[in-house]
């Protein structure tokens, strides 16, 4: 592993240490709190996981959710923060899109099954890691998620990362789809044009055609009557004789 990518995985750490140290000494936390919180640098791919916003676990009946949106919801609403408002308007969204989320029955389920396979992913890794151990003869070092905490945390940071994976899937989709439908709309234009082409030059050709025998009709009916000149100018009447005595 390189040297960035360690260093950023250790201030991740800190910074999540620093969270839940926070929620633990207080688990509603000040309005300003939850608003920085729901606003931090990160919130972006944070706010994808409605579990996290709402700071429930998983496994939460949705009673206990929709109280924890309920209480949540008044502290960060515009109204009870006067002086941030424009910052709680939006921990206002964050907070009622995640309760949306989970109150629907299917979309909650989608965030279960995700949860899930966060937990069998990490599942995987710490069987990886003690088969590695086994191999070099230092099982009883044992690893770190052997600690609930860090098999929690660990948990948690998969968890975020498949959320992460599934919107950025989400917007590649999007992303297609617009330009597929751009294509389309483009070959649709595209042929209009053509088919309006291709009447204006239907509608001229048969404009034309009229013009066309018109002008046949009429040199047909000029060199007649130029023929029937011509042999009336050409007849010479003959040359009277003298009388003879």
């Amino acid at each position: 592993m390189s040297a960035p990518s360690t260093a950023k995985e250790e201030s991740f750490d800190d910074f999540y240490t620093e969270v839940k140290e926070i929620e633990k000494r207080d688990s509603v936390l000040t309005p300003k709190q939850q608003i920085d919180r729901l606003l931090r640098p990160g919130s972006t791919y944070f706010n994808l996981n409605p579990f996290e916003v709402l700071q429930v676990e998983p496994d939460s009946s949705l009673d206990e959710i929709k109280k924890k949106y309920r209480r949540l919801s008044i502290l960060v609403h515009p109204d009870k923060n006067m002086e941030d408002s424009e910052r709680a308007q939006q921990a206002f969204e964050i907070v009622n899109r995640s309760w949306k989320t989970l109150e629907n029955d299917d979309t909650r389920k989608k965030c279960l099954d995700i949860y899930q396979e966060a937990k069998e992913r990490t599942d995987h890794m710490i069987e990886q890691k003690r088969k590695k151990l086994k191999k070099e003869s230092r099982m009883a070092e044992g690893i770190p998620e052997d600690d609930p905490v860090k098999y929690k945390h660990a948990v948690y940071v998969m968890t975020m990362k498949l959320f992460a994976d599934m919107e950025r899937k989400r917007q590649h989709l999007e992303t297609r789809d617009m330009e597929e439908r751009k294509r389309k709309r483009e070959a649709e234009i595209e042929q209009e044009e053509q088919m309006s082409l291709e009447k204006e030059w239907a509608k001229n050709f048969e404009e034309s055609r009229q013009n066309r025998v018109d002008s046949w009709k009429t040199f047909q009916s000029g060199g007649s009557k130029e023929k029937k000149k011509k042999k009336i100018m050409g007849f010479k009447p003959p040359k009277p004789k003298p009388e003879s005595r």
